[in-house]
C-alpha cells in the first residue's frame, strides 16, 4: 500500500515543529513575560535609538552584500549555464568549494588576508602603492567582503535555474532580427530572467538577517548585527526578553521576505 505524500513529510515536520517551532514558541513567551508581563520590549525595539541603530546598519549591509553578491553570482551562473565544457567544470568548482569550507574558517581566512598586517595590506605596501595599511577589516567593508563571499554560492542556483529556463527561440529571433550580442544580453536575457534576480536576491538578503560569526569576527564588535545584539542581549546584558523581542521581529521580518519569495520564485525550481 503506497503512503500518501503527506504521511511522507511526517518526520520532517515532527521535527521542525520539535526543533524549531517550540522552542521559538518559548521565546515568544520571554518577549511577553520577561522582565514583566507587557508589551514593554516590544516598544523598546521601536524606540530604543541602539536597537534602531543596530536594525538600520543590518539592514545596509545586508543590501550591499545582496547587491554584489547576485552581481557575481549572476556572471558565474551565466558562465556555468552558457559557457564552454571547461569553463562549466570551472564554474562548478568555484561554486561547490565554499560548500566545503567552514563559514569559521572562511571568516579567519579574511582576517589573515584584510587585517593592517595581512597579506593584502603586505603586498601593496611592498609594492609602493599605500604608505600606511587600507583599514580593511574591523569594520562594514570587512563584514561585506566576507557576507558576499559566503553567500555568492546561495544566490547562483535561483539564477542559474532561470537561465536554463529561458526560451532559446527569443534570443536566435533576436539574433536574426540583426541585435548584437550585448543588446540581447541587456534587453532580453536580463529581462527573461527577472525572476531568478528577484529570487536571489531574497534568499540573499533573508541569509544576511541571521548572520553571527562573519559580523562578529569580521566587524570586530564595530558592526554589531541584529544577530550579534540578540546574543549580547541575552548572554551579556542578560536582557533576555528584549533579546527575544528583537529574535520575534526578526522571525516575523524573515517571515515576510519568503513569503515574497514564494510570490515570485517556485521553490522546486532552484534545483532543476
Amino acid at each position: 500500500m503506497a503512503l500518501r505524500p503527506i504521511a511522507l513529510l511526517g518526520p520532517l515536520l515532527l521535527f521542525l515543529g520539535l526543533a524549531y517551532a517550540v522552542p521559538f514558541l518559548g521565546v515568544v513567551q520571554w518577549s511577553f513575560t520577561l522582565p514583566e508581563p507587557g508589551l514593554g520590549r516590544y516598544g523598546a525595539v521601536l524606540t530604543d535609538p541602539l536597537v534602531q541603530s543596530v536594525f538600520v546598519r543590518t539592514f545596509r549591509i545586508c543590501a550591499a552584500v545582496t547587491a554584489l553578491a547576485v552581481t557575481a553570482a549572476y556572471a558565474i551562473a551565466y558562465v556555468w549555464v552558457r559557457g564552454s565544457p571547461g569553463q562549466r567544470r570551472f564554474a562548478e568548482f568555484c561554486i561547490l568549494v565554499p560548500f566545503w569550507i567552514s563559514v569559521l574558517t572562511r571568516a579567519f581566512g579574511w582576517v589573515a588576508l584584510l587585517s593592517n598586517r595581512g597579506l593584502i595590506n603586505t603586498w601593496l605596501q611592498a609594492a609602493g602603492v599605500i604608505a600606511e595599511p587600507l583599514t580593511l577589516v574591523r569594520n562594514e567593508l570587512g563584514v561585506i567582503i566576507g557576507m558576499t563571499h559566503f553567500l555568492i554560492p546561495f544566490a547562483v542556483f535561483p539564477l542559474a535555474s532561470a537561465m536554463r529556463n529561458l526560451d532559446e527561440r527569443v534570443l536566435l529571433a533576436a539574433r536574426g532580427l540583426g541585435a548584437s550580442r550585448l543588446r540581447i544580453f541587456w534587453t532580453v536575457f536580463v529581462p527573461m530572467t527577472a525572476a531568478g534576480i528577484i529570487g536571489a536576491a531574497l534568499i540573499v538578503f533573508v541569509f544576511s538577517l541571521g548572520f553571527f560569526i562573519t559580523p562578529a569576527i569580521l566587524g570586530g564588535g564595530r558592526s554589531v548585527m541584529v544577530a550579534e545584539l540578540v546574543y549580547l542581549r541575552m548572554f551579556q546584558s542578560p536582557d533576555w526578553g528584549l533579546g527575544a523581542a528583537i529574535s520575534v521581529v526578526l522571525v516575523l521580518i524573515v517571515g515576510g521576505l519568503m513569503a515574497l519569495l514564494f510570490r515570485f520564485v517556485r521553490p522546486s525550481s532552484m534545483v532543476r
